[in-house]
């Protein structure tokens, strides 16, 4: 009797021990495909575009590969990782490819996932610190805000050279980068549009390049209010940037400071103009009007070549506003290279606005794609200008329909 209770016992531990065994599932460390990453991932195409098809490569990172390799020897310090005993790390030149197609293209990451070979989380990790390092490493030379006087002085420059306005230091404007609800977030991020978005607040020069940013702010905030709150304004209010003082204008003896040119959603300042309300204009308003608006389409076309070449801008970023900020601020620095490289990739002939020999303007390719997702900002209600900004306004209306400050063209574009 007991031996064969005994036996019994065995049997049932037996039949226990197959079932767990059955129940176990053996744990796979890497999905094959992935594994085969170096062999058919994109990274293979973007290096067979790079010794076949020059024009191909452009169109896949949106610039060439002379400049993507400088790009690389600035950024790899930061993220190469060191191979291990259980895998071989996925390259710097991969991360920063991933991180630029993605730029380029607003693909999910799932999707980024099945062309590069790589896990979707590794993916969104890969291009979150992919772009905060690439801001880390060109911010200092392609996104810094000017603090000297020569070098207000060069870009004041350039705008009379370029677009015929004295004394501009650039144009402001903003937009709304629409995103997904933030969880959690209720009416936070919510805007006056019925979207939820982050705001992003620039001033471009007259070359199309930011000089300086501002991300992140939540969407139901106005471009005046923003401006109201921004550190530009700080800056402007405790005179930090070292703005030129007030100076002639050419070939004239009235006295003007330096000063920045908006749309009629900011405040007059004086050193912020914008344009006269758009209604009962004289003819020496309506030239007033022309002129700023010829310096203000700068950052017009600035935002709209971003939003082109980086079409993770053309859609609703279905990401946290902390990675909307990374991926903006890597951008503006990127577009800031590009521009810096006089890149043909990234901006070909007639993307931006152009002007004939009779300063007509035409729209540039941009304008017929449409920015989509990066949309004009709620014009808020500015506070009183003072007399003084008044005053200087009508200065320079009256200096633009002078001798000495007119031009040519002008009566005929108004």
């Amino acid at each position: 009797m007991e031996s064969a209770k005994r036996h019994l016992a065995v049997a049932v531990a037996i039949v226990c021990s197959d079932t767990k065994q059955k129940k176990k599932k053996k744990r796979v460390w890497m999905r094959p495909w992935l594994g085969r990453r170096g062999q058919l991932g994109l990274s293979v195409l973007q290096r067979e575009l790079e010794l076949e098809d020059r024009s191909g490569f452009k169109e896949l990172l949106r610039m060439t590969s002379d400049e993507f390799d400088i790009l690389l020897e600035r950024v790899e310090p930061l993220i190469t990782r060191q191979n291990t005993k259980m895998r071989r790390a996925i390259t710097a030149k991969e991360r920063l490819s991933l991180t630029l197609r993605f730029l380029a293209t607003g693909e999910t990451y799932k999707s980024l996932s099945f062309q590069f070979r790589i896990g979707a989380t590794t993916v969104s990790e890969i291009v979150n610190r992919t772009c905060a390092a690439l801001h880390q490493v060109l911010k200092d030379d392609f996104l810094k805000t000017p603090t000297k006087e020569e070098e207000w002085r060069a870009i004041s420059n350039n705008f009379m050279e370029k677009w015929q306005f004295p004394h501009c230091l650039g144009a402001l404007d903003g937009k709304h980068i629409y995103i997904q609800p933030p969880a959690h977030s209720g009416s936070t991020w919510h805007n006056y549009k019925s979207r939820f978005s982050v705001l992003m607040m620039a001033v471009v020069d007259a070359n199309y390049k930011f000089l300086y940013i501002s991300v992140g702010t939540q969407g139901r905030v106005s471009d005046a209010g923003l401006f109201a709150h921004s550190d530009l304004k700080k800056a402007l209010d405790q005179g930090l940037l070292n703005v030129p003082p007030p100076e002639r204008l050419i070939s004239s003896d009235v006295v003007l400071p330096y000063l920045f040119v908006g749309d009629e959603a900011y405040p007059l300042r004086t050193d912020l103009m914008k344009p006269y309300p758009f209604r009962q204009l004289d003819h020496s308003q309506r030239i007033f009007n022309y002129r700023l608006s010829r310096a203000r389409r700068v950052v017009e076309n600035a935002f709209g070549i971003l939003a082109n070449r980086f079409r993770v801008f053309r859609s609703t970023i279905l990401l946290h506003p902390d990675s909307v900020t990374k991926i903006t601020l890597a951008s503006a620095c990127l577009h800031n290279f590009l521009c810096e490289c006089r890149s043909e990739a990234y901006i070909p002939s007639a993307l931006a606005d152009w002007e004939d020999v009779d300063h007509r303007i035409h729209e540039g390719a941009w304008r017929r794609d449409g920015v989509w997702a990066m949309q004009c900002m709620q014009a808020g209600r500015a506070r009183n200008p003072t007399l003084t900004a008044k005053q200087q306004r009508d200065l320079l209306r009256d200096y633009f329909v002078s001798p000495a400050g007119q031009v040519p063209w002008q009566d005929n574009h108004v």
